[in-house]
């Protein structure tokens, strides 16, 4: 164990999350995600799973550790529901409210139409599959810039 590495986030997800560079995407899907298929695709071929946590507690976690880009618009995006394009679930509202509050900061999104976020997702770094039972709970999460903090 390491201190201040919130418990769920392995070896694994440590070497993701630390591999990234600025501007990759991380995928964090759903239980119902193609995640093998996608993962295979990604530059780095990983797929971490982590079960028994949803969308939200993932992301939280996730961002303690990985700071989202604040050079582009939309850092996070997500699949958009496909009967009901344009709206804004529980679970995208869960994780942008996981987003600002980590970054102390309103965060822009993007929602993805679901045939072209799968194309997206295959073009990410890897794949952090969550156990989130709600339907489009799948997102992207794009990395920023860890700056040196001022002495």
């Amino acid at each position: 164990m390491l201190n201040r590495v919130p418990d769920f986030i392995g070896a694994d997800l440590l070497w993701v999350l630390g591999a990234m560079g600025h501007g990759d995407t991380l995928v964090l899907a759903d239980r119902n995600f193609p995640a093998y298929a996608i993962a295979a695709r990604t530059v780095s071929g990983r797929l971490v799973q982590l079960p028994g946590r949803d969308a939200s507690a993932a992301v939280r976690g996730i961002l303690e550790l990985l700071p989202l880009d604040s050079f582009v618009d939309a850092p996070l995006s997500w699949m958009d529901p496909v009967d009901a394009p344009g709206t804004v679930l529980p679970v995208h509202a869960e994780v942008l409210a996981a987003c600002r509050y980590a970054e102390g900061r309103e965060i822009g999104y993007a929602p993805i139409e679901r045939h072209a976020f799968y194309a997206a997702a295959a073009g990410g770094f890897a794949v952090v599959q969550t156990s989130e039972s709600r339907p489009y709970g799948c997102f992207l999460l794009k990395k920023g810039v860890v700056f040196d903090a001022a002495p």
